[in-house]
């Protein structure tokens, strides 16, 4: 990378696309998880905060920051359901990751793409240590923009090959099925989530609608099934009923965020939960035994954002897939900042100043 104080690497769409596609979408999303564990191995190192969020009537706009003390990251992310009724994404994104010591930023990139790739790695992390042993089948109701990340992040970690889809929106699944075409998959599309879940070792909810909502019933969530539950991620929004978490043992990144953002907003506020690091680092148990129902409840949580920023730029470094940014101010004297404006080229503070002189 250039070593130019004024410039930062910068990775646009056009870039993370590329990169994802040269890696490999499988080999990618089995790299970003090793990442994400490995960070989460960590955790106690991380500077720990809820999201940063403003909330309308329309959607929110969140930052998420993050330090682990040596690097330091945020992600600008926003969250408007009406959004696609307009041509644009529910979910836009972009990420800094940044040297703690002198607070220059090292990368800047696209992290709309990126957090559906880490969404969906998180989530198959989550169900490595939770699914029964052997799952092959896995429940996949709401079919938006998430969907087809979760079903790769799940084969390339899990090895799920069967997929059974549901979505209020039937253009929805059609367009899950296309995209999975191919892709190692058999694919079944279901008529109600009811009939996606039979048979399904995994269910995963990732539906959009800003609202309490009850995508799972007490009823179609037999014993023995782990929950990946993505689209509950901010108050007011939910998507299981309040019956099945308390059949359930719950798993979540930051009970301080999830309380208030997740499923378990429901719950009272000491209700029992294990965090996911703990999990991960062998600190807390996860799957007992084979009728026991376990509950991912995902909000999605800085350190994520920070391990796939973090991934990136390892990976850029490798590719030269960026573009450098003249960002930073870099005068010759670092105290004389006026002076670059004085000495740029057909400056008209120098003419004015000439002038002056003359007179």
């Amino acid at each position: 990378m250039a070593d130019h104080l004024n410039l930062v690497p910068f990775v646009s769409v056009h870039h993370m696309m590329q990169l994802v596609l040269e890696i490999g979408v499988e080999r990618f999303m089995g790299e970003l998880t090793a990442y994400i564990e490995e960070d989460f191995r960590r955790w106690e190192k991380f500077d720990k905060t809820p999201r940063v969020a403003s909330h309308s009537r329309e959607g929110v706009i969140e930052l998420m920051p993050t330090s682990d003390g040596r690097h330091y990251g945020f992600k600008y992310v926003n969250g408007h359901p009406k959004n696609t009724r307009e041509g644009r994404q529910t979910v836009t994104a972009f990420g800094v990751f940044a040297d703690v010591g002198n607070g220059y930023p090292l990368l800047i990139s696209e992290m709309t793409i990126l957090t559906a790739l880490r969404t969906a790695a998180t989530s198959a992390l989550a169900a490595k240590f939770l699914a029964p042993k052997g799952a092959d089948c896995m429940a996949l109701i709401g079919n938006g923009a998430q969907a087809e990340f979760q079903a790769m992040a799940f084969k390339a970690l899990l090895g799920i090959r069967k997929l059974r889809l549901y979505d209020i929106d039937r253009g929805a699944t059609e367009k899950c099925r296309r995209n999975l075409a191919g892709l190692g998959f058999e694919m079944t599309a279901c008529a109600s989530g009811e009939d996606a879940v039979e048979g399904a070792q995994i269910i995963t909810t990732a539906t959009a609608d800003k609202q309490y909502a009850t995508i799972l019933t007490d009823n179609m969530v037999g014993a023995g099934v782990h929950i990946n539950a993505v689209g509950g991620d901010c108050p007011g929004k939910t998507e299981l009923h309040r019956d099945i978490l308390l059949r359930s043992d719950i798993f979540v990144e930051y009970p301080p965020q999830t309380r208030i953002e997740g499923e378990i907003q429901q719950l009272d506020k000491d209700h029992p939960v294990e965090e996911l690091w703990r999990l991960i680092a062998g600190k807390a148990v996860g799957r007992r035994e084979a009728r026991q129902i376990t509950l991912f409840d995902s909000v999605g949580f800085a350190t994520e954002d920070f391990s796939a920023l973090r991934y990136v730029r390892d990976k850029i470094e490798q590719t030269g897939l960026y573009t450098d940014l003249d960002l930073l101010a870099d005068p010759d004297e670092p105290r004389d900042l006026f002076g670059m404006l004085l000495r740029f080229p057909g400056s008209s503070l120098l003419a004015e100043k000439e002038r002056g002189l003359v007179q």
